[in-house]
This record gives structure tokens, C-alpha cells and sequence, in this order.
């Protein structure tokens, strides 16, 4: 989600009440199931126009409807970002994945009115070793986010979080990672992308409070040079300026009185 002006003006992160998160939860599973779907059928030779097709099943079958179809005049149900593609990639028949291919998908589902919206990234194949640890280390940067959304915190707590995070990464894998600039997570609810937009590096401290029940999805993209993204003549796939491969991992998270939970696990 790109960031726009104003979405820090609100106090709190809305709140949804348990019997509400249960019913994103619901639509989570389903994001969940289509996302293994999506990595059990990825192989060479295999188009990623044949893996939004899985995931729309997944989704129908599950009386769900596709977020993503139609949003904006989005084409797919998923979005399917290979290699230098870092989100939005449109799934094409002429597509067809390679072995050490970097596959990041991104996919959202409808279930009675609320939204589930997660991404993974994985490998075609066996992938080098500097590809697994980006892969590796933006999961690690997820992970950093979602445990900071605890009652109290604010949201630049998760932003600063998720940096750590990536920072902890790079120290592990000894090497740089480029935070996309410009990018980050979202509120998230009936509606796919809610303010407030969430920043995936910056100071802690400010923006509105997080508490029991809120929403957001955290949803860190790192690559292995340059932080500058541009857009390809779709309008639609985002891509690294300088070619460097990118990864995305992305889950829907509440605040709880018990430690975050994870809505499409």
C-alpha cells in the first residue's frame, strides 16, 4: 500500500471486538489455505497465470470472494511478483516460473463482508544462498513487527520494530538490505486498505495508540540493493530500480489482551 497524507491523525488504531476478529479470522484461513495452494502447484514451467487460478478456487470454494479481482480494476486474484518485481505483479499465462526463480505472492480474501490479507515469498527450486537469507530476513522483519503490536505501543513502535528487525537480519546474514521506500502495511477490516498506513521503518513513539482489538497488516518488502521502486507500463507492477531481487512477507495481525494474533496463520 502506498502511503498518503493524513492517515496518522487518528488516536487509536480501530478496534474490533472478539466475535469480529474470529470472523477475519475466518477469512484469514482462507488466505492462508490459498497461499499453500499457490506454493504447493509453483514449479517450473508452470504459469503464475495457473497459480491465480488455484487461488481463486481455494477462495470460491470456500464461499469467499477474491479481494484483490476488480480492486481498482486490478486484474487477478493474487498478485504474483517474481524475482526484481516487488508487489503487485499481474499473473500472465505467458509467465511461466524457472528453477532459483524468488516468488513473492500477495493474496486477500473476502469472508461475510471482512477481509483476510497476507503474502509469502519462496523459491522455485533450490535458491542461492543470498536469495533464501532476503527471503529469510524480511520474514524475520514480519515477525520483529508482529510482536510489537501490544496494547499501549503506538504505531511507529511496529514501523521501528520491523526496521530492528531487518537490521537484526542483516547482521545475522551479514549483509545490506534495501527497505522498499514508500511502502508498508495498512488498517485493515471490512475494508482491504485502512488508515492508518504503516510505515516499515521510522522513529517509535508516534502515531495513534494500539489497543485491544486492533487491526493492522504488517507487511515488510526487502531487497538485496537499492530502496527506489518503479512502476512498469501495467500501472500496476512495482518493480527495484536497479533490478536487485525483492521479497514480501506480509500477515494480518490483532492486538490482544494475551500477545498478538495472527489472523491468517
Amino acid at each position: 500500500m502506498v502511503s498518503l497524507p493524513g492517515l496518522r491523525s487518528r488516536k487509536t488504531v480501530p478496534a474490533r471486538t472478539p466475535g469480529e476478529l474470529d470472523a477475519m479470522a475466518a477469512a484469514g484461513s482462507v488466505v492462508a489455505a490459498a497461499l499453500r495452494a499457490v506454493q504447493a502447484a509453483a514449479a517450473p514451467g508452470v504459469s503464475t497465470k495457473d497459480l491465480d487460478d488455484v487461488a481463486e478456487t481455494v477462495i470460491r470454494q470456500a464461499n469467499g470472494i477474491p479481494s484483490f479481482l476488480g480492486y481498482h480494476g486490478y486484474p487477478a486474484s493474487i498478485c504474483s511478483s517474481v524475482n526484481d518485481r516487488v508487489v503487485h505483479g499481474i499473473p500472465t499465462p505467458e509467465e511461466t516460473l524457472a528453477a532459483g526463480d524468488l516468488v513473492s505472492i500477495d493474496c486477500g480474501a473476502i469472508i461475510e463482508g471482512w477481509h483476510g490479507d497476507a503474502a509469502v515469498t519462496f523459491g522455485i527450486g533450490t535458491l542461492i544462498a543470498m536469495d533464501d537469507a532476503l527471503s529469510a530476513a524480511t520474514k524475520q522483519s514480519m515477525e520483529a513487527g508482529i510482536a510489537a503490536m501490544i496494547p499501549g505501543n503506538r504505531l511507529t513502535d511496529v514501523s521501528h520494530a520491523i526496521e530492528t528487525g531487518t537490521h537484526a537480519a542483516e547482521r545475522t546474514y551479514g549483509r545490506k538490505f534495501g527497505i522498499v521506500a514508500g511502502y508498508g502495511g495498512h488498517g485493515i477490516g471490512r475494508e482491504m486498505h485502512m488508515d492508518p498506513f504503516l510505515p516499515n521503518e521510522g522513529e517509535p513513539g508516534r502515531g495513534p495508540m494500539l489497543v485491544v482489538g486492533s487491526v493492522l497488516a504488517i507487511e515488510p518488502m526487502l531487497t538485496l540493493g537499492t530502496t527506489k521502486t518503479r512502476i512498469l507500463a501495467d500501472e500496476w507492477t512495482v518493480v527495484t530500480s536497479d533490478g536487485s531481487r525483492a521479497a514480501h512477507w506480509e500477515h494480518t495481525v490483532a492486538v490482544t489482551e494475551h500477545g498478538p494474533r495472527i489472523l491468517t496463520a
